[in-house]
């Protein structure tokens, strides 16, 4: 498995080593087809053979906002089990219910940031067989 959580970081890396290898390479003719085992294939177009302008900071950027939110979730992780915890102990059943909540919601939006670049694989492969 990757050792960071977005595989938004692969894809950039594999893009860019694609890329490499294609100029590289005399036989070869440069496209931007993309291979991330977590994704599948990604070709925009055969014709297409220049990178996108801009897509360096789009990468770059989606990766740091799954980073701060999964830094976001951990800290909802961590308050909502402290206040489940006090809630508890203090026999207020709304503050530990709240606490219960916020620790629920907080692992399913980290479950949605680690499966988002999975789900836009799925949907993409399975829209790219519609003709």
């Amino acid at each position: 498995m990757l050792p960071t959580p977005l595989v938004t970081v692969a894809a950039r890396s594999v893009r860019h080593v694609a890329v490499l290898v294609a100029a590289a390479s005399p036989t070869a003719p440069p496209t931007t087809d993309v291979r991330v085992p977590a994704v599948g294939r990604i070709d925009p177009g055969a014709a297409q053979n220049l990178v996108v302008p801009g897509t360096t900071f789009l990468d770059n950027l989606a990766s740091g906002l799954g980073t701060w939110a999964l830094i976001a979730s951990v800290i909802g992780i961590f308050a909502g089990g402290v206040i489940w915890a006090f809630g508890s102990y203090s026999q207020n059943y709304q503050q530990a219910y709240n606490g219960r909540k916020g620790v629920l919601v907080s692992g399913v939006a980290a479950l949605l940031i680690g499966a988002g670049p999975h789900l836009i694989g799925f949907f993409y492969s399975q829209g790219s067989v519609i003709r």
